[in-house]
């Protein structure tokens, strides 16, 4: 498994919410900060990150994203 942490940007105060709805998310909540919220995600493959990295930043009111993938 490959986790990564992807911070987002966005003044929606309900995304959040709206990250969890992701197959891949495990958790998702806000955060104060430069950024809103914080999502945690696993999958099987590291080329799949960026899929879901993408699939978040198509969510309406997402401005920006920034992904930190795990490192063993």
């Amino acid at each position: 498994m490959v986790k990564a942490v992807v911070l987002v940007k966005s003044p929606k105060k309900l995304i959040a919410a709206r990250l969890k709805r992701i197959n891949s998310v495990k958790e998702s909540f806000a955060v104060s900060g430069q950024f809103d919220a914080v999502a945690i995600i696993e999958v099987g493959v590291l080329t799949h990150i960026k899929d879901i990295t993408i699939e978040i930043q198509k969510i309406t009111g997402v401005e920006r994203t920034e992904t930190m993938v795990q490192v063993q």
